[in-house]
């Protein structure tokens, strides 16, 4: 789905899914998947580095930063191409580790897109502030879409849940361990 087919999401759109331009950006920026990597960083958890050189066990990186680090192998994680760059549903990543999944939450929330998938999961990072994203031209542009089809959104989620209970399909919530409640529509 492209900037023309976001149009129906009207001001939300910025707000959901990257531009046509950032995409095609982040396909054609260099990038060497055997160096470029995250490392452990005590004071922001993780950074990106690229590796210089590996000795054993024992990789030097430098950091993005300009910082020289050795860490431990098990410390430094590859980096997912570019074009993963904010993606909108983590399992699709090439490499699903922490640093990874923490970047992409940053990354979208810089941009304001609050919503990512996680597999089945939709992950919201509140943004404590109001977003276009909730209106009734959203609602309307989510209305029917398979999840698939459209940008992450809690719209999404539940609009799906609807058509599914409406089809007689059974839909659970809630968890049998401890004695929850479960919830079938």
């Amino acid at each position: 789905m492209g900037d023309a087919q976001m149009e129906e999401f009207g001001a939300a759109a910025p707000y959901l899914r990257k531009s046509d331009r950032e995409r095609l950006e982040a396909q054609t920026r260099i990038f060497d998947i055997k160096k470029e990597c995250f490392v452990v960083d005590p004071e922001v958890e993780y950074v990106k580095g690229s590796v210089i050189s590996r000795d054993g066990d024992k990789v030097t990186v430098e950091t993005e930063f300009g910082k020289t680090v050795t860490a431990k192998e098990a410390d430094v994680h590859p980096q997912n191409p570019p074009k993963f760059d904010k993606i909108e549903d983590m399992a699709m990543f090439t490499f699903l580790h922490e640093p990874a999944v923490l970047f992409n939450l940053k990354e979208r929330y810089a941009a304001w897109m609050i919503y990512t998938y996680s597999g089945l999961f939709c992950v919201t990072v509140n943004p404590y502030k109001w977003l276009p994203v909730y209106d009734q031209s959203v609602v309307k542009a989510y209305r029917g879409k398979k999840r698939t089809e459209a940008p992450p959104h809690i719209f999404s989620i539940s609009d799906n849940a609807y058509q599914y209970m409406l089809s007689g399909k059974t839909q659970s919530l809630g968890s049998p361990k401890n004695n929850d409640t479960i919830y079938r529509c």
